[in-house]
C-alpha cells in the first residue's frame, strides 16, 4: 500500500474546512442586516411639471384708419412705446383740402340757415293780417327747418374730416415692445387694410399658457374632494418656470384660469398662468417647463422610489419588516412623484419599517436585523 502524499492530505483538509464552515462562508450565518426607515406622516405640498410656452399679455396690429402716404415713421424697431404715442405720419394735405371744402359748405348752410329764418320772421306777423297765405309761411318754416339740418349734416362732415386728419398720425393703441415696421416711407396705405404695418406685444406680465391631461385633472379633484390633498386658500396655484436653457426663472407666478373644453385631438386642457416679466427675459413663443403647486397634504406617508418594486402583475411593491422581525411583501398604491420620493395612496400606514437597502438581500419571509437609515 502507498503512502498518501503530504501535500495532498493537507489540501483535502484545507478543502473541507473551508466547506464545512457556514458561518465563515455565509458572512457570519446570522439574520442579514437591512436598512429600514420608519414611516411617519409630514406635510408635503404636492407639484406637477408641465411643458408650455410663453405668450404675450396683449397684442395688438397697428393698422392705418385713412388712406394716404406714409411720409414719416416716429419709433425704433423692438422699442418700447408708450399708448398714444405717435408711429407715423401720413400726408395730411389732402384731408386738410377736404376739411377746407367741408368748413365751406358748413359756411354756405349757415347763410341759407341764418336766411331762412328772417324770411320765416317776416312772415310770421303778416300771417296773422292775411298779407302773407298759410301755404307760404309753412313753406318757409320748412325751409328754415331743412337749412338747420343741411347745418348739422355740415357741421358732421367737418368734424369727420377732422377726425381723419387726427388719424394722419398713427398713435400705439397699448403700450408695449413694438416689432419691426412692415412699411416704409412712400407706402401707400389704406384704411382699415387687412394687412397690419406693425405690431405691439405688452410683454410685463406675460402668460405662460401649459398643458395637462385631462385624466390628471380629474385625479386631482378626486384627490382633493377625498381630502387627500387641500387647496390653497387663495385657490391661485403657484408657478414657477424653469427656462429652456435650464436655469431657473426668478421671478413666481400664478395660475389665472384654465380653459372650459378639453381639446379632442390631445385629450389635454390648456392652463394659463401670468408672471412678471420687469427685465423682459421672457419672449412669446419661448418654450418652458412650469412646476404647478397643485396642493398640500398635511399627513402625508412619503417612500424613497428606490425602495418600490414591481411585481409580476405589475403592482407596486415594498418589502416590510414585521414587530418579529420579519420580512414581508406589500402592495401598494402610490399616487404621484414627491421629488425623489413615492406618496403613497394606500398599502402602508404610520409606523410601518420599509426596507430601503439590502433589497436584495432578503426575500419575504426571511428573517432580518432592521437597521434605522438616516436622512431618509
Amino acid at each position: 500500500m502507498k503512502a498518501i502524499p503530504t501535500f495532498a492530505v493537507f489540501t483535502c483538509v484545507s478543502l473541507l474546512a473551508a466547506c464545512g464552515s457556514p458561518k465563515e462562508q455565509g458572512g457570519g450565518g446570522g439574520a442579514p442586516e437591512v436598512g429600514v426607515i420608519t414611516l411617519a406622516p409630514r406635510a408635503v405640498q404636492v407639484s406637477t411639471e408641465l411643458p408650455g410656452r410663453t405668450a404675450a399679455y396683449r397684442i395688438a396690429e397697428v393698422r392705418p384708419q385713412v388712406e394716404g402716404i406714409i411720409k414719416r415713421r416716429l419709433f425704433k424697431e423692438g422699442s418700447e412705446v408708450a399708448a398714444g404715442q405717435p408711429l407715423y405720419e401720413i400726408d395730411a394735405a389732402p384731408l386738410q383740402a377736404t376739411l377746407l371744402r367741408a368748413q365751406a359748405d358748413l359756411a354756405s348752410s349757415e347763410a341759407q340757415l341764418n336766411a331762412a329764418k328772417l324770411l320765416t320772421q317776416r312772415y310770421e306777423p303778416l300771417l296773422s293780417k292775411g298779407v302773407v297765405s298759410k301755404q307760404d309761411y309753412d313753406n318757409a318754416l320748412a325751409a328754415s327747418r331743412s337749412a338747420e339740418a343741411a347745418v348739422a349734416a355740415a357741421k358732421a362732415a367737418v368734424e369727420s374730416v377732422r377726425i381723419s386728419l387726427g388719424y394722419t398720425q398713427v398713435r400705439a393703441p397699448i403700450a408695449g415692445r413694438i416689432g419691426r415696421s412692415l412699411v416704409t416711407e412712400g407706402a401707400l396705405v389704406k384704411a382699415a387694410q387687412d394687412e397690419a404695418i406693425a405690431t405691439i406685444a405688452q410683454l410685463d406680465p406675460i402668460y405662460v399658457d401649459v398643458t395637462e391631461s385631462s385624466s390628471e385633472l380629474l385625479r386631482q379633484r378626486r384627490d382633493f374632494d377625498a381630502g387627500r390633498l387641500q387647496q390653497d386658500a387663495s385657490h391661485q396655484a403657484q408657478v414657477t418656470l424653469t427656462l429652456e436653457d435650464g436655469s431657473s426663472y426668478p421671478d413666481t407666478g400664478s395660475l389665472q384660469f384654465s380653459e372650459v373644453t378639453v381639446d379632442e385631438s390631445t385629450g389635454s386642457v390648456l392652463l394659463r398662468a401670468v408672471f412678471p416679466n420687469r427685465q423682459r427675459t421672457l419672449l412669446p413663443g419661448m418654450f418652458v417647463r412650469a412646476k404647478l403647486a397643485v396642493g398640500s397634504s398635511a399627513k402625508a406617508l412619503l417612500v424613497p422610489q428606490a425602495a418600490v418594486t414591481r411585481n409580476a402583475r405589475g403592482d407596486a411593491t415594498v418589502l416590510v419588516v414585521g414587530a418579529d422581525s420579519k420580512v414581508s411583501e406589500r402592495v401598494i398604491q402610490v399616487d404621484r412623484a414627491v421629488g425623489s420620493d413615492w406618496l403613497v395612496a394606500a398599502g402602508l400606514a404610520a409606523g410601518d419599517r420599509v426596507v430601503v437597502e439590502g433589497l436584495q438581500k432578503v426575500r419575504p419571509g426571511a428573517m432580518v436585523k432592521a437597521i434605522p437609515v438616516a436622512g431618509k
